[in-house]
């Protein structure tokens, strides 16, 4: 039988303390009001994954500032102190069984479909994100081309980081997650084909690392050593599954260890399955990229359902904890069965579904 005490160990991130190494992964939920704020709903649906085991959970995409990084209509905002506000039920919920909870920070740039503030887009360069806006999130057709974003934008951008940081830190927040993942802005500058600026922020990846490592500067600065931060990384997008770093091994050591000097505390990597290699030419995964190249803890999500196979990232080393989407979804208590030797419950697919789809999420005590 399989030892799943690595899953149970306590460890700590930057300021925070967690009772175990099993996190709750960001997932778009589309539940909050239409001016962004937090609803009970929402706080009841993070409140079971706590009361479930779930050491960590880590907040789905919340836009930063009331210009162009909302990407979802009815997606939750902390650009305001009203809405800054309107977390502290979701956060003391949280606390009151015991876990941790981050806010992640997501500007959506090119990969928005649905803004209350701004009709346009704003992206590294005037170039469409690929594929088709989602109908699961309200999205109909292709993805608009955006406005390349200036040198000024840019600045009210890294503002607007550190300001929902800051509104983070007054909510309750453990810690912040900035969103550099999925296709979204910061992601958008990290990938060749969407960004063709011919400034410092294009080109070579030294370049198109900068953007999100000075917004990691900005919020590590701003919210001083008390509260966590960290980088959610991938390579595939919600508009482009297949993509890879065209450098490879190599453009992953210049992005982490770039990333890794910034004074953040952790990486959050994600993946189609976190446990394949990066690269087809390269045996290491993303997440094992991730925690040689920045030095930082690393959590790893991407199929990491099954125990055996979470479990084998902590003992290998490439992870330090293992985020759960839609295996959290599906058992909205899995840190409580594991560790009880408890089967998993029958699927629901529902559950899959965003929330405003969902009906309850507290039918039943899930521990």
């Amino acid at each position: 039988m399989t030892d799943y005490s690595p899953l149970w160990s306590p460890i700590r991130i930057g300021a925070t303390q967690l009772d175990n190494r099993v996190a709750l992964a960001p997932m778009t939920r589309i539940s909050a009001t239409e001016d962004g704020h937090a609803t009970e709903r929402m706080a009841a649906y993070y409140r079971t994954f706590a009361r479930g085991g779930f050491g960590l959970l880590v907040t789905e995409g919340i836009y930063p500032d009331t210009a162009h990084s909302q990407g979802y209509h009815h997606q939750p905002g902390i650009a305001t102190e009203e809405q800054a506000r309107s977390w502290a039920t979701v956060v003391d919920g949280v606390h009151a069984e015991g876990a941790k909870i981050f806010a992640q920070l997501m500007h959506a740039g090119s990969q928005s479909q649905g803004n209350r503030f701004v009709s346009s887009s704003v992206g590294p360069s005037a170039v469409a994100p690929k594929g088709e806006q989602l109908g699961f999130y309200r999205g109909e057709g292709p993805y608009p081309v955006p406005s390349a974003i200036t040198l000024s934008q840019m600045k009210d951008v890294r503002d607007g980081f550190v300001t929902a940081a800051l509104h983070a830190q007054q909510a309750g927040f453990d810690g912040v997650e900035i969103h550099g993942a999925n296709g979204y802005l910061l992601d958008q500058f990290l990938t060749d084909y969407l960004n063709q600026r011919d400034d410092h922020y294009g080109g070579s990846p030294e370049n198109r690392v900068r953007f999100a490592a000075e917004i990691c500067r900005d919020v590590r600065e701003a919210v001083g050593p008390d509260m966590t931060v960290g980088i959610r990384i991938s390579q595939s997008k919600v508009s482009d599954t297949e993509h890879k770093w065209s450098g490879g091994v190599e453009e992953a050591e210049v992005i982490f260890a770039t990333l890794g000097g910034t004074g953040i505390d952790f990486v959050h990597t994600t993946e189609y399955r976190a446990t394949e290699p990066a690269f087809a030419d390269a045996e290491e995964t993303l997440a094992a990229l991730a925690k040689r190249y920045s030095g930082l803890p690393v959590i790893a999500n991407g199929k990491l359902d099954d125990p055996d196979t979470a479990v084998s990232m902590l003992v290998d080393g490439s992870a330090d904890v293992v985020a759960l989407g839609k295996g959290a979804l599906a058992n909205r208590n899995w840190p409580h069965l594991v560790r009880n030797n408890l089967e998993f419950g029958e699927l629901d697919p529902a559950v899959f579904a965003p929330l405003a789809d969902v009906k309850d999420w507290e039918l039943e005590d899930p521990a």
